[in-house]
This record gives structure tokens, sequence and C-alpha cells, in this order.
């Protein structure tokens, strides 16, 4: 009897685990966005409620293991935001994007120009192509004078910087003065007011 007690115990035990296990992965999703400078992706986007973590990185290219002082050819510098699809949707995340770039800037991003410094949404399913469409489409609308140059692009693999170049992750609280002197040369604000005006949530 005792024998049972304890296999049933230990039976809801793993079913419970089971259960949080899947709760804790299943109330999670990712979104991978390019915005120039992915210092000020991740300060943009780690303010935002239900976005839980924001990872600075690149992505696009074929090379195998960039590096931000080494070679990051074809690569584009991106966030991998992880979020709580509960409190907020991919369709909240790409509004916010949207804002917080330059859509028609083929060079680059504000003040930093090249490949690496482009924008780009890149989406990892049918549906994320869809919602990134739509709200691009938005965004086209809004501008009919200009054109939108910013992709929809396939996801592809992830590099997180790491290594001897981890201080680039949360660069914006380690070095904040350093970030906000960047951030204001940049002109970033400056030109993200001119687009979009007064906008509360960036």
């Amino acid at each position: 009897m005792e024998k049972k007690r304890i296999m049933r115990k230990k039976l809801i035990s793993f079913i419970l685990a089971g259960v949080v296990s899947y709760a804790s992965t299943g109330s999670a999703d990712t979104a991978v966005f390019a915005g120039g400078c992915f210092w000020c992706m991740e300060s943009d986007f780690e303010k935002v409620e239900g976005v839980t973590d924001v990872i600075s990185g690149f992505t696009g290219g074929t090379l195998e293991n960039p590096t931000y002082k080494g070679d990051h050819s074809g690569h584009y510098e991106a966030v991998k935001i992880t979020y709580d699809p509960n409190k907020i949707s991919y369709e909240g995340l790409l509004e916010h994007y949207w804002i917080n770039i330059d859509p028609f800037d083929a060079r680059g991003q504000f003040c930093d120009k090249g490949h690496s410094y482009l924008s780009a949404i890149f989406v990892g399913n049918e549906t994320e192509k869809l919602l990134a469409e739509q709200s691009r489409k938005k965004v086209v609308e809004r501008f009919p004078d200009q054109e939108v140059v910013t992709p929809i692009l396939p996801a592809s693999t992830f590099y997180p910087i790491k290594g001897d170049e981890s201080y680039h992750q949360d660069y914006y609280k380690n070095y904040p003065l350093r970030y906000k002197y960047y951030r204001f040369g940049c002109g970033r604000d400056k030109r993200l007011a001119e687009i979009w005006g007064d906008q509360d949530s960036r």
C-alpha cells in the first residue's frame, strides 16, 4: 500500500512538472528584427511590456560565427526578442519596430551606413510573414510619396554576440553615458521624430 502511494505521488509530481514545463515554454515566443545599431534596438524593445529578453547578434548571412570586430559580411546587426504572447502580440512588436526605424534608408540606419546596419524583418513562419506584410503595407500606405525599403526576409541562423564581445549585450545599461552620447550623436531620435512624430511608445 505504501509503495503504491509513493508511486502515485511520483506520478503526480512528474505530470505537474510536465505541465509547468509546458507552461514556461509554451507561453514564450521569439521575433527577430534588424534596425541598425543593436544597442538601440535592445534599449527600444526591453522597455516593452511583455518582452522578457532581447539579445543582440547577427543574422541573415551565410558566414558561420560572425563577429563584430572580425568578419560579419552579409549579416545584419539584429536582435532576437523573447516575448509573452499573452501580454503583447507579434503585431504589437511590429508596430513598435516600425516607429523605431527609418524605413526609407536604403544605405543603413541613421548615422550608421553599410549592409550590416540595414533594416529588415526576419519571419520564421507563414503567420509571421503574413502579419509582417500587413504591417509593411500600412507603412507604405501612410507614406505614399516615399519608398519603404525595409524587406521581409526568411529567418536564418541567429548568432548572439558572445565571448570577448559580450559587452555589446545590454550596452545601454552597462555604459549609459557612452550609449546616450552615441544615440544623440547619431541623430536617431531626431530622425524618428521627423518621420513618426511624437510616439509615446518609443
